[in-house]
C-alpha cells in the first residue's frame, strides 16, 4: 500500500541534530567558564537554594536572587593576566614609598640627635643621600678623620648599620675642589677624594662591624661639583663626602 505524502517521517526532526550539538557546546562553554572561576561557597549555596519552587517545579525556597551573580562573579574573580609594564610601573610605585619612608625616617632622626647641621639628607632617584662638608671631618688636604668627628659618624652608623640588615647597601663618595693638591701621599685631589670615602667605610667596618661586602668606596675629585668653583662658598660646597643608601639588588 502506497503512503501518504502528509505522513510525518519517524523519529527527531533534523533539526533537533544541530539543535542538540549547539546545546552540548553551551554546556561545554558554561562549564569551561565555571571551571575557571573561583567559587563563593556562601553565593554557590545561595543560588543553589534558590532553585527551590524558582522555575516552579520545586516548592518552597525564595527566587534567584540578582546580586548572587554566581557567573558574573567568577568572572570578576578569574585573575587579570598584567602585562609587564603595569607589573614594572606597580614596583617602582612600591619601592619609591619605601624610599620616601626612608628618608623621613632618617631626617627625623637626625633631628632627634640634633645633627641636622652637620649633615644634610636627600633624594635622588633610587638613592638617599647623607651629605658633610669635609670641614667636619678632615683637616685640609688630608684623609683622617678629625676627632671631633667620631661622635657625629658613630651616630649615624648605628642606623646605618640597621639598614644593612634590612637589605640596604651604602656607597661612599669623596669629592673635592678644583684647586690642585700634589704632595708624596696625594699627587692629586683623585687619591685625596679616594682616601677620605675609605677612610669613613673603615671607621664603619673597623670600629662598627659593617658589613664589608654591602659598603663600596669611590673618588670623584672635582668631576662632580655641586657648587660654582670660582668663589669660596662654591669651592667649600664641592669638598665634601656623600653616604648613598640603595637597595641591595644583587642576586
Amino acid at each position: 500500500m502506497k503512503k501518504s505524502e502528509d505522513e510525518p517521517k519517524k523519529g527527531a526532526p533534523a533539526y533537533m541534530n544541530t539543535y542538540g550539538d549547539m546545546m552540548t557546546l553551551l554546556l561545554t562553554f558554561f562549564v569551561l567558564l565555571f571551571s575557571m572561576s573561583s567559587i563563593d561557597v556562601a553565593k554557590f549555596r545561595a543560588v543553589i537554594a534558590s532553585f527551590d519552587g524558582s522555575i516552579g517545579v520545586l516548592s518552597g525556597a525564595q527566587t534567584i536572587e540578582e546580586n548572587t551573580s554566581m557567573l558574573g562573579n567568577g568572572i570578576k574573580q578569574f585573575p587579570q593576566k598584567k602585562n609587564k609594564e603595569d607589573l614594572k610601573q606597580q614596583a617602582n610605585k612600591d619601592a619609591q614609598e619605601i624610599l620616601d619612608k626612608l628618608k623621613q625616617n632618617l631626617e627625623q632622626y637626625v633631628q632627634d640627635k640634633n645633627l641636622q647641621d652637620k649633615v644634610s639628607i636627600e633624594q635622588n632617584g633610587d638613592e638617599i643621600i647623607l651629605r658633610f662638608d669635609d670641614v667636619l671631618l678632615f683637616d685640609t688636604g688630608k684623609a683622617d678623620i678629625k676627632p671631633g668627628a667620631i661622635p657625629v659618624l658613630d651616630t649615624l652608623g648605628v642606623r646605618l648599620k640597621e639598614y644593612l640588615e634590612q637589605g640596604y647597601r651604602i656607597r661612599l663618595e669623596g669629592h673635592t675642589d678644583n684647586v690642585p693638591i700634589r704632595t708624596s701621599q696625594f699627587p692629586s685631589n683623585w687619591e685625596l677624594s679616594a682616601a677620605r670615602a675609605i677612610a669613613v667605610a673603615k671607621f664603619f667596618t673597623d670600629e662598627m662591624s659593617f658589613e664589608v661586602s654591602k659598603i663600596s668606596t669611590e673618588g670623584f675629585r672635582d668631576n662632580v661639583p655641586i657648587g660654582d668653583n670660582g668663589t669660596p662658598e662654591g669651592r667649600a660646597m664641592n669638598r665634601r663626602v656623600e653616604i648613598k643608601i640603595s637597595k641591595d639588588n644583587r642576586s
